[in-house]
């Protein structure tokens, strides 16, 4: 035991601190990094011809865990530590800064020293960037996006005192000629997205463009650290999902559920995952999910027969088979549009009616005015009928106990909604629903909306795992397990997640 001062004081590893300080660039904690080397080959670690890239340098936290496994794997091959060392920096570890401050922070982290070619480099270079590259590079504008990465130019177009957040790894056709050389293994965690000048929820993702990009060189592995919200599509990723899924090089895939297990003090809805590509590998995938400190692995497909997402549980993969089993269809026909009637969130219509046939609008918090009466709406049939209005999104900060979706409730004929809400009908009369009421009350429903529900947005889509009922008669929880013969501990996993709703 270490009882001098600087073993009883707490000094904890620099770029775990970094890790924590930013939701924009999102750094790795060292542990993180070191779960995902292990999902490599070791031997890759023994050879001196090995090479490695990051074309996302932040921290330099990569390049560093990669170092440190090379200079204990090489030790056989190279018994002088500053040989070693050498070989290892000037031939086997490459990178791409992803900002002029990165690229002196990642040199720091790698070489000890922000210019490798001076006098405190742990390794000495010709030039002040050794192997860790940065660029500044203009975006290539076209009818004001980005043709590389969809930037706004409104938003990017900027003068030399600002970063351009051009990364050069994914802004250039020549990808071979950046270092012209091949690379072994090609990991990173990429910049995730990038501002549309418009809402935060408008920012697009960039992240899979670096995950294509590093296919594209066809490495032998690519590991990378991403967001989640690429398994349901969406937000320009269909074509993405679509691929990922449906890639047998896939061999390992780790989730966390909760970002912020994964990145303490990070909030990313919808979570995060790591995953390894091997050019060589053809075949189902080895899924880790992480949740509540408990993790469960299963070798399966990334997406199941009749599946358009990556089911995010290992435990849900065999209730959904049940269910399909039964081919009874499911729910969406029910669901209609996000603006159901045309209106939007914020429309207030009159206080009162003039006469009896105008239309309630429920808007934000249940709260009822009547439809001016100079307002056309579509869907006149849905507003005709009985129907359910269900909120159109719905968020929680927790982890477990999930109501998944705000509450339900009844629209009787001649009742309408904003776009706060979805209407789900028509319905043949006021009994069938409120049957379905009861329905979408139940844990059963609620934990297959969440498997589809990668975001607080309820979409037409995150319905999909719901089977269609008969809605002459109420349901429970009871009888849809027993109907889909549901095992004790498949229960169990839902009633674990889902909490009752009153």
């Amino acid at each position: 035991m270490d009882n001098t001062l600087f073993g009883k004081v707490y000094n904890p590893d620099v770029l775990s601190c970094l890790a924590n300080l930013s939701n924009d660039e999102v750094f790795t904690p060292p542990e993180i990094v070191n779960e995902m080397l292990d999902l490599l080959p070791q031997e890759l670690f023994q050879n001196p011809d090995t090479t490695f890239l990051d074309p996302a340098c932040k921290t330099g936290v990569f390049l560093r865990e990669i170092a440190k496994r090379l200079i204990k794997g090489l030790e056989r091959q190279f018994p002088d530590l500053q040989e070693r060392v050498d070989h290892i920096f000037h031939k086997q570890l490459f990178g791409i800064a992803i900002t002029e401050l990165t690229s002196l922070l990642s040199r720091r982290g790698v070489y000890c020293s922000k210019y490798p070619n001076g006098e405190f480099s742990v390794t000495k270079f010709e030039t002040a960037e050794g192997n860790i590259r940065y660029k500044r590079i203009p975006h290539t504008w076209k009818n004001g996006k980005c043709v590389f990465c969809g930037a706004s130019e409104s938003e990017y177009s900027r003068g030399d005192e600002l970063e351009t957040h051009a990364y050069e790894f994914i802004h250039t056709n020549d990808l071979e000629k950046l270092f012209n050389m091949k690379f072994d293994v090609i990991i990173s965690n990429p910049p995730y997205q990038l501002s549309t000048g418009g809402s935060k929820s408008q920012a697009i993702p960039i992240y899979q463009k670096f995950v294509e990009r590093a296919k594209k060189l066809s490495p032998r592995f690519v590991i990378m650290i991403i967001p989640d919200r690429w398994v349901a599509g969406g937000f320009g990723l269909n074509e993405f999902r679509a691929a990922m899924l449906n890639d047998q090089k896939i061999r390992k895939l780790t989730d966390y559920i909760i970002a912020s297990d994964c990145f303490p003090g990070v909030d990313i809805p919808g979570g995060v995952c790591y995953f390894l590509w091997d050019r060589d590998h053809a075949g189902d995938c080895d899924v880790t999910i992480c949740h509540n400190d408990t993790s469960t692995t299963a070798r399966r497909p990334l997406i199941e027969d009749g599946c358009d997402i990556f089911i995010k549980y290992n435990e849900a993969v065999d209730i959904v088979r049940k269910i399909k089993i039964k081919n009874e269809g499911n729910i969406v026909s029910l669901i209609s549009s996000q603006r159901p009637f045309g209106l939007p969130t914020n429309y207030v219509g009159k206080s009162s009616p003039d006469n009896k046939s105008e239309l309630l609008v429920y808007g934000r918090n249940q709260e009822k005015t009547f439809l001016d009466s100079n307002v056309v709406i579509p869907n006149q049939n849905l507003a005709n009928g009985y129907k359910v209005f269900l909120p159109a999104a719905y968020g929680e900060r927790t982890d477990t106990n999930l109501f998944v979706i705000g509450k339900p409730f009844l629209g009787k004929p001649n009742e309408i909604c904003t776009e706060t809400y979805v209407a789900i009908g028509p319905f043949e009369n006021e009994c069938e629903a409120n049957n379905f009421i009861e329905y979408a009350k139940t844990k059963f429903f609620r934990f297959l909306v969440l498997l589809h529900k990668p975001t607080q947005h309820l979409l037409k889509a995150t319905y999909s795992f719901v089977p269609m009922q008969d809605f002459s008669k109420p349901l429970t929880d009871a009888e849809l397990y027993a109907k889909y013969n549901l095992s004790d501990e498949e229960i169990q996993f839902i009633e674990s997640l889902i909490r009752p709703m009153e």
